[in-house]
């Protein structure tokens, strides 16, 4: 799909958006997220043991920074094809591969650089944020900055909560569950044979500045690890509550027969 589908299907699109358009950041992302919504349309016909579950509500974000955890390389993909107009922080190394790079910078990604010409670069980017942010995009963050190896939360990154605190915009917290299992980290294969449920939870949201003053940077972390940590806590209450009332009903009925 990467290569000859993107060669087929997407790279005359692409190369019409690079002469013709006249927003051409906005056609690239758009042109981005259809991209992947046909990605994952073949991954779901192709793993028919894996549920998946993204309501509805989490497709209208808007105007917003979203932070999520981060268990697998699948996890940007996945937010992408969920906001049409989209931005996020990459690494600089990213910037350097042929075609790739040029991609991520005609669709306005943001370069984690702290030196040479890609600082300039992140810095001019992050500077247009607030305008972005004003007119309906979305900029998704994974604030651990690298994969989790074993689905526990990991120190945060403070740059991207310098960023949300610049920018001033609602922080919406989502919960991503199960693409580590499909596909793991250091795995070059998916795991497409496994029965998972891929999901992608809205477990908080709240204003940078409080609603009455500038929120710092550690009460800003502070603030989306209390929703995440807190969500993993109530679904493990839930699930010990419906595996008891279970065992229950079980006993229930095996009391019953004669």
């Amino acid at each position: 799909y990467f290569t000859v589908g993107f060669a087929l299907f997407f790279s005359w699109c692409y190369g019409g958006a690079t002469l013709f358009s006249k927003n051409r950041e906005d056609t690239f992302q758009r042109l981005n997220h259809y991209f992947f919504r046909g990605f994952f349309f073949f991954l779901k016909g192709l793993t028919p043991g894996i549920k998946w579950h993204i309501p509805h509500n989490i497709k209208e974000i808007q105007s917003s920074l979203v932070m999520s955890n981060h268990l697998s390389y699948l996890d940007p993909l996945l937010m992408i094809m969920l906001f049409p107009r989209h931005k996020t922080i990459v690494k600089s190394t990213f910037f350097n591969v042929p075609l790739f790079g040029w991609l991520m910078k005609q669709s306005g990604f943001i370069p984690a650089a702290d030196k040479g010409r890609l600082l300039a670069l992140m810095i001019e980017r992050i500077e247009a944020l607030d305008d972005f942010l004003a007119t309906g995009g979305n900029l998704f963050i994974f604030p651990e900055g690298t994969r989790s190896r074993d689905g526990t939360l990991g120190c945060f990154n403070k740059g991207a909560f310098k960023i949300a605190g610049k920018c001033q915009a609602p922080i919406e917290v989502l919960k991503v569950s199960g693409t580590g299992n499909l596909f793991t980290p250091g795995r070059f294969l998916f795991n497409a044979s496994i029965s998972t449920t891929i999901a992608v939870e809205k477990v908080g949201s709240f204003a940078a500045d409080g609603g009455k003053r500038r929120a710092s940077i550690s009460e800003s972390m502070a603030e989306v690890r209390s929703f995440l940590t807190r969500y993993k806590q109530a679904v493990g209450i839930f699930r010990d509550v419906f595996y008891f009332l279970h065992l229950s009903i079980k006993s229930a009925k095996s009391k019953q027969r004669p």
